[in-house]
């Protein structure tokens, strides 16, 4: 269907739905059932999504008129701008970020419409046949409408470009690699959120790319700061850019101190649920108890009882690596680490072995253990990397865990028949009607009060550290 034959269909639509009401939307759209409410903003999203196509690529266009070759006489300079950016936002009065994604991603669809030089190092070289641009599925799926404006720059961004060798040639199985992740990605995009698809695309150009993403994490952990002074007003600032594992220790400390504010799971134990309820009543702000956490940690420093401060999960980083892979992630955030960092970690805390079939489904301990075991728990968050509810990003430590089989009518505490949640839809699911079911080992499905049901997509990035997709032969690895 073409653009204009769509924009058509759900503007039909919110003319059935609204009707004359569309004269006063406001009295209107409150007084529409649910149901009908999620329709209309639904037809509204695609309409929207259509004419981003248009948008973007006529700013791509624009930005190609108003090179900087151009000079005095390109577009955007002719109508008195600075830069593309300046006229783009101008017109559609957004912000100049939101114009910059504009152009990035109407130059990509652009770029992506030109058969891409495999071999521009070697111009006199016998012709070559043109191939498509790496990122062509990806412009594919933005002008077909599987994919918003907004979803297509996160996964363009995250996977970045292809490394090249010294010749500055892209070589054709490394090509292949990341126009297979485009797609990929772009075929999940329906399932998941902007900010999913950005961190999993990271995850995934490190895992096709481990030397490159050794020297990105070198280079985060060069411009690590940590800075303080005094405004004029005469308060004291602080300013800190994290490397990996510094941030990936703080988020740990800090979760583990403020999971019950942010709903974090439920406690079992009695002084536990007492702590809970009393740092969800306290009346300090989540930014005033993380500054005060700060302080006490450099107060206390390595003399703290860690169940004191950290509460009763020690806080700090847990790592989940594949055999025989090089790499690996955080259990929680699945921040990809290059295998140099995961052997210091290994030689400085040790490893526990998690063993898993072809679904990931380990450690059955039977119905002697209502409560899901430590290990199992490792286990679960291997498997699952947080909550698996639909579009939630919860990481494992969040989350509970569910038996899909309620224990009380004979379930077991199973890896494969358990599934972690985090605790807002861990209620949800118990309180409102929905379930959730597998048959054997395959893929689990959430089924909703009124009869639908959905697949539970494990977490991209899991599948391919997994091994759906691996990276190009070492043969094609670009040269050190």
């Amino acid at each position: 269907m073409d653009i204009f034959s769509e924009l058509r269909e759900q503007v039909a639509s919110l003319d059935g739905l609204l009707g004359e009401g569309a004269d006063d939307l406001t009295h209107t759209m409150r007084c529409l059932p649910d149901e009908q409410l999620v329709r209309v903003i639904e037809a509204a999203a695609l309409a929207a999504r259509c004419l981003g196509r248009v948008e973007a690529v006529g700013a791509g266009v624009l930005a190609e008129r108003s090179a900087r070759e151009a000079g005095q006489g390109g577009l955007a300079q002719v109508h008195g701008h600075r830069s593309p950016a300046d006229f783009v936002q101008a017109i559609t009065g957004t912000s100049k970020s939101d114009a910059r994604q504009r152009i990035r991603v109407g130059q990509s669809v652009l770029d992506a419409s030109e058969p891409a030089n495999t071999d521009p190092a070697a111009p006199d070289a016998p012709a070559r046949p043109a191939v498509p641009a790496w990122h062509a599925p990806l412009a594919g799926a933005l002008m077909r409408g599987r994919v918003s404006s907004a979803q297509s720059d996160a996964i363009r961004r995250g996977l970045g470009e292809p490394p090249a060798d010294r010749s500055g040639c892209v070589d054709d199985d490394v090509r292949e690699a990341w126009s297979a992740a485009a797609q990929q990605l772009a075929d999940e995009a329906g399932r998941r959120t902007v900010e999913e698809l950005r961190d999993e695309a990271r995850l995934i150009r490190d895992r096709l790319d481990p030397e490159g993403a050794e020297r990105r994490y070198l280079e985060r952990h060069e411009a690590r700061t940590f800075r303080t002074w005094t405004d004029a007003d005469g308060r004291c600032r602080g300013s800190i850019s994290f490397d990996d594992d510094g941030h990936a220790l703080i988020r740990s400390i800090f979760d583990s101190a403020l999971r019950p504010r942010r709903g974090g799971p439920r406690f079992v134990d009695a002084a536990e649920a007492e702590a809970a309820k009393a740092l969800a009543e306290d009346s300090r702000s989540i930014d005033q108890l993380s500054y005060d956490l700060f302080v006490d940690l450099l107060r206390v420093g390595a003399f703290a009882d860690a169940k004191v401060v950290h509460g009763t999960r020690r806080a700090g980083v847990r790592v989940v690596t594949v055999v025989d892979a090089s790499g690996g992630h955080t259990e929680d955030g699945l921040v990809s680490l290059p295998q140099e960092d995961i052997d210091r970690r290994i030689c400085d805390t040790g490893t526990v072995a998690v063993t898993v079939d072809a679904g990931g489904d380990p450690l059955n301990v039977g119905r002697e253990r209502r409560l899901f075991t430590p290990a199992q728990r490792v286990a679960l968050s291997a498997r699952d990397g947080g909550c698996r509810w639909h579009g939630c990003d919860r990481p494992s430590s969040y989350c509970e865990a569910h038996h899909i089989d309620p224990y009380s009518e004979g379930g077991r505490t199973d890896i494969d028949r358990g599934i972690l949640l985090c605790r807002f839809h861990h209620m949800q699911l118990h309180h409102s009607g929905w379930r959730i079911s597998r048959d054997g080992k395959s893929e689990f499905m959430l089924h909703d009060p009124g009869g639908g049901a959905v697949t539970l997509e494990p977490r991209l990035a899991l599948r391919y550290a997994f091994g759906d997709v691996d990276p190009p032969p070492r043969r094609f690895r670009p040269a050190a």
